[in-house]
């Protein structure tokens, strides 16, 4: 660590990876590198790591993803009940189903966990990348619903609005991704040069933006269903001056628990300084609306 932790109110978002993979092969993945040697990797270790998390920033939010977190529903199951319920739970997935696990299986867990998933993100790409279960699944889950769609190189704009027709009748809303390994701090906010975001805005009603040092969210109403255009930068530590006290921090928004139970602060393999960050510095979340307003969606 070059400098003193910052991050904001409630703790950087803790991105768990689980110790088990999937078997997917999407172009975009930069994780599937990762899975081709398992050893060493433990749901006991990840475990005591994100206890070691909830000690310090209690009220932090918890992201599972892969590999396939719901490829091992009782590992998964395990890992979730090590969060007290002081925190958010959110769970990134293609919703498999195979002749190992159900439709029943899965519903079942979201039914179980209902009071702690916040939200399971299921990833539904207009390439097809993965054997896809079901749509009709997607009412069925206990819990709320978000499809995420990675937009990658030349996607068929064509199909865009067939695409978001495809789930207009079922409980969700669509977040657009942009392929976040090509973000960069003069991309993140360009409007002029985006071709999806002009994609969107020739059929959607455009309604916002929000955003931070990190990721900003490009809001849109399609028939009343949320669509939301994400970008963020392909590493999560800001290093600045704060202009009050001189002091120059690195400021954190994500932090990794990898396979093996090892704590990272950045995605290129940075470990995070535990001892340290248990003096982290607090700031409000800089995310905030920048044009428009929240609107109401069915």
């Amino acid at each position: 660590m070059k400098h003193p932790y910052k991050t904001r109110e409630g703790g950087a978002t803790v991105t768990v990876f689980v110790p088990y993979d999937c078997g997917n092969h999407c172009p975009f993945c930069i994780n599937k590198g990762e899975y081709e040697n398992l050893e060493g990797f433990s749901v006991e270790k990840i475990c005591q790591s994100i206890k070691v998390m909830d000690e310090i920033t209690p009220e932090c939010d918890f992201v599972f993803t892969g590999g396939e977190p719901l490829a091992d529903l009782a590992s998964l199951q395990q890992m979730i009940d090590c969060i007290p319920d002081t925190h958010k739970i959110y769970i990134n997935t293609t919703l498999p189903v195979s002749e190992h696990q159900s439709e029943e299986d899965i519903i079942s867990f979201t039914e179980h966990n209902r009071d702690k998933i916040t939200c399971i993100n299921v990833s539904r790409h207009m390439q097809k990348y993965v054997v896809e279960s079901n749509d009709d699944l997607l009412p069925r889950l206990a819990v709320p619903v978000r499809i995420n769609c990675v937009l990658y190189k030349n996607y068929p704009r064509e199909g865009l609005v067939p695409y978001v027709e495809r789930f207009l009748d079922k409980p969700v809303g669509i977040q657009f991704r942009f392929d976040y390994t090509a973000t960069t701090p003069e991309n993140l906010y360009d409007e002029e040069n985006d071709k999806i975001l002009h994609d969107l805005n020739s059929f959607a009603e455009f309604t916002g933006l929000d955003g931070c040092r990190m990721r900003c969210g490009f809001h849109f109403d399609y028939k009343g269903m949320e669509l939301t255009y994400h970008k963020t930068l392909p590493y999560s530590t800001i290093v600045e001056t704060d202009p009050e006290d001189g002091v120059t921090y690195d400021i954190l928004y994500d932090i990794l628990i990898k396979q093996n139970g090892d704590i990272h602060g950045d995605w290129d393999g940075t470990k995070l300084d535990v001892e340290a960050y248990r003096h982290v510095v607090f700031e409000p979340y800089d995310l905030h609306w920048i044009q428009g307003a929240p609107v109401a969606h069915r």
